[in-house]
């Protein structure tokens, strides 16, 4: 397995994760069984570096997120629920404590909020591969990917209203641009389980696989696909639909024009052209590894 430089250890694994590259794919994998994957700190801290790291440094062209044992997350981790999150006695006078709350509450909600957000915003296409129950953040999670896929017996559930919240880490923002607003509703208000088979009926999930190994078969050929084709490309098209999904025809025309005035290599194009003529994958560059100072505000 190859090194990356994430404080972590030595293995590319963590408390909730293990990290695979094979070929040009990136495939981080949620490895806490025991506890059903659920996201405990470890999860929410590690995810964005992961992500990162694999984004900014170009390690791969393409991310699978794939779980392991019968459920591929239950959701928020108990233990994030507790004081903590609000304030320490040690840190809050006890005065001011009911101030504070609601302020730190949302800076709480603001880092895992930034935690998901990560897959929306690299470079690289992320596939989330679903099997068991998804549920809670789980959802959350997977609303944020670029493509879902799931075993049939796979089913999720937006699970906050039944335990009196409403889910605020990413679920509504992304859902409703992802399957219709009634059905949206329906699954918000009751917080009831709903298939794989609905979730693709409805276009969440695009397609469906037997059992669990077939399902990481089917992620990671489907990486690859993606993966033989120009990085700057692919980074191209989930910029101008990401872009296209919240605006007018005609700003995302706009924006599409100026995207391929500024971006657009010919010899990215030329090198497309003679793939296709002689039916081999084509030697696209990769993308440019963004240096720290780039991304200090």
């Amino acid at each position: 397995m190859n090194k990356i430089s994430l404080d972590i250890d030595k293995e590319n694994s963590s408390e909730c994760f293990q990290v695979k590259f094979k070929d040009s794919v990136a495939h981080i994998i949620l490895n806490r069984p025991e506890k059903r994957n659920s996201m405990n700190w470890s999860f929410w801290k590690d995810l964005p570096k992961l992500v990162e790291e694999i984004d900014h440094n170009a390690l791969a062209k393409c991310i699978v997120i794939s779980s392991t044992g019968p459920v591929f997350s239950a959701g928020l981790d108990l233990s994030l629920f507790g004081d903590s999150v609000f304030a320490s006695s040690k840190e809050v006078q006890e005065k001011d404590k009911e101030l504070h709350k609601p302020q730190l509450f949302m800076h709480f909600l603001a880092f895992l909020q930034d935690s998901i957000s990560s897959l929306q915003k690299s470079r690289v296409p992320v596939i989330c591969a679903i099997q068991g129950a998804c549920i809670g953040g789980g959802v959350d999670l997977v609303c944020a990917a670029d493509i879902r896929l799931a075993t049939k017996d796979a089913f999720f559930c937006i699970k906050e209203t039944k335990i009196g919240m409403v889910a605020d880490v990413g679920t509504f923002p992304r859902i409703v641009k992802l399957m219709p607003e009634g059905i949206v509703k329906e699954l918000a208000f009751t917080g009831r389980d709903f298939s794989a088979t609905e979730a693709k009926e409805y276009g969440f999930v695009n397609h469906l696989y037997d059992n669990q190994l077939e399902l990481v078969k089917g992620a990671l050929k489907l990486a690859n696909q993606i993966a033989q084709n120009s990085p700057a490309a692919v980074f191209g098209c989930k910029k101008v639909i990401n872009y296209s999904r919240d605006h007018s025809n005609q700003d995302s025309l706009d924006w599409i024009s100026m995207w391929n005035a500024s971006m657009l290599s010919p010899a990215e194009l030329m090198e497309g052209f003679k793939s296709i003529q002689s039916k081999t994958d084509g030697n696209f560059t990769g993308l440019p590894k963004i240096k720290d100072y780039q991304l200090k505000k």
